[in-house]
């Protein structure tokens, strides 16, 4: 799956667009490599996201192509 996609599925971020900025700007690490919005993600990389001053460090632990936002939650898991 595509990293826009799954930060807009996963409701890490709520838009594809802005998604698709946020990765293009280089704010966005897939396994400690700077990832553009159409890189591919699967279960397992470790996905690193640079809000500003925060950082979010997060596992992929699950891929989904629609969700419930309930469901949501799963697709991840915040690390240090």
């Amino acid at each position: 799956m595509r990293l826009d996609k799954f930060l807009k599925v996963s409701r890490i971020i709520k838009r594809r667009t802005v998604a698709k900025e946020f990765a293009d700007n280089g704010r966005a690490t897939v396994n400690d490599r700077v990832a553009k919005s159409s890189t591919d993600v699967s279960v397992g990389d470790v996905l690193e996201m640079h809000f500003g001053e925060r950082t979010m460090k997060v596992r992929i632990l699950n891929i989904k192509e629609t969700t419930k936002k309930s469901d949501s939650e799963e697709m991840f898991e915040e690390i240090d």
